[in-house]
């Protein structure tokens, strides 16, 4: 290769006015770039508001929208603190009971307590039972049960066999009568008779709730078949359940 040829001194020519040498920035190496990759099986998208991009659904069927009408606050309070009262026994009370009977048993004594105690009943599938068998006296449903298709029949059934019934908020509330997280639906069968007057005074308000839910929902479906006569929709129109 031939030699490269020595300088010979002379410094460059000064830039032109208005023009600067771009400086280039150093990169501080305590934080380094780190893109995401959002593609399949990658990093997870940050989550948006999507409302806006819902279509939100212009017609709700009854037996949806009659879990939104639950019992007012008072009325609930008079319930819940009935159904305290009938609250299902804990491992402990039970373990107790269960052995002082053994040892009336075994020492030949009555106890006035020596038959099984009124509780409250919950299950889906026992109260179903009572309810088919007209043996409960009031049916307390949540309204926020996931997935709803688990007690959307039962008002419907209530109804027909004529058990009265309430909807109240919370299927957590419901759960601490019976010593559990959640309770779809919990039933009374039988009370003391010092309390006969306050479940008669519950299912009263239970049934005057019924006619004006019922109420509301003929008048609600009246409207939605108004406004689909108006848009000259005619193969939707039902006739009120």
């Amino acid at each position: 290769m031939p030699k490269a040829k020595a300088g010979t001194g002379k410094k460059p020519a000064a830039a032109p006015l208005g023009t600067t040498k771009a400086t280039k920035a150093k990169k501080n190496t305590l934080f380094e770039a780190n893109p995401k990759n959002f593609g399949i099986g990658q990093d997870i998208r940050p989550t948006t508001d999507l409302t806006r991009f819902v279509k939100w659904p212009e017609y709700v069927p009854p037996a949806i929208a009659q879990f939104s009408h639950t019992l007012d606050k008072n009325t609930a309070t008079q319930l819940f603190k009935l159904l305290n009262k009938y609250r299902l026994e804990s491992k402990e009370e039970k373990k107790a009971r269960l052995e002082a009977a053994a040892t009336a048993a075994a020492e030949n004594k009555e106890t006035k307590d020596s038959e099984k105690p009124l509780i409250v009943k919950y299950g889906l599938n026992h109260i179903v039972a009572l309810v088919e068998a007209k043996k409960a006296s009031l049916v307390v449903i949540a309204h926020d049960v996931d997935p709803i298709e688990l007690v959307v029949f039962l008002p419907a059934l209530c109804r027909k066999m004529g058990v009265p019934y309430v909807i109240v908020k919370g299927k957590a509330r419901l759960g601490t009568v019976v010593h559990k997280k959640t309770a779809a639906v919990v039933a009374l069968q039988e009370v003391k008779s010092e309390d006969r007057h306050e479940l008669a005074t519950l299912v009263s308000a239970a049934k005057a709730n019924l006619y004006a839910r019922s109420i509301s929902l003929y008048i609600l479906l009246l409207r939605q078949d108004r406004s689909r006569i108006e848009q000259g929709d005619f193969g939707r129109l039902r006739e009120p359940q």
